[in-house]
């Protein structure tokens, strides 16, 4: 029987990614990530709830997270589920979960620059081959902003 491990969440970061550099140059970035729900409660106040998730990215996808995600922004994730296990200094068997993300997309909102686009599946683990893409934004003549044609993209890009 086939089995399938797959996750996606909507959430805000709760710190700058923190990134480190693996022999060979080989990116990986880590930070927690908040997603919250609302219910009412058996007294019909309203609750909310929020789950605190690690993530996990590797290659040019850790490093666009470096660049461009920060603390507070909204980010769309794909990606799995992995626990791994590991004796702590007193020799007790410890279990972490944390979301290795495929796929990452910066969401308006919460960014001090006003919102922040774009989207990546840039290779994860180390594995994988680089593949890519992203969306950009342009200023229209009334000052909103749309969505960046080929022709308007900067050559420049750094992924």
């Amino acid at each position: 029987m086939a089995s399938i491990n797959k996750v996606i969440l909507i959430g805000n970061l709760g710190k700058d990614p923190e990134v480190r550099h693996l022999e060979g140059g080989v990116a990986v970035a880590r930070f927690p990530l908040a997603t919250s729900e609302t219910f009412k409660d058996k007294n019909g106040d309203r609750q909310e709830r929020t789950e605190w998730h690690n993530i996990v990215v590797w290659r040019g996808l850790a490093e666009v997270a470096e660049k461009y995600v920060k603390k507070g922004q909204s980010v769309y994730i794909e990606g799995r589920i992995r626990t791994n296990s590991y004796q702590d200094k007193d020799g007790i068997q410890r279990y972490s979960t944390e979301i290795v993300a495929d796929n990452m997309t910066m969401l308006g909102g919460r960014s001090e620059g006003g919102s922040a686009q774009g989207s990546g599946n840039y290779g994860n683990e180390p594995s994988s081959a680089n593949t890519g893409s992203s969306n950009g934004t342009s200023q229209n003549k009334s000052g909103g902003s749309r969505p960046a044609t080929f022709e308007e993209e900067p050559d420049d890009l750094p992924f």
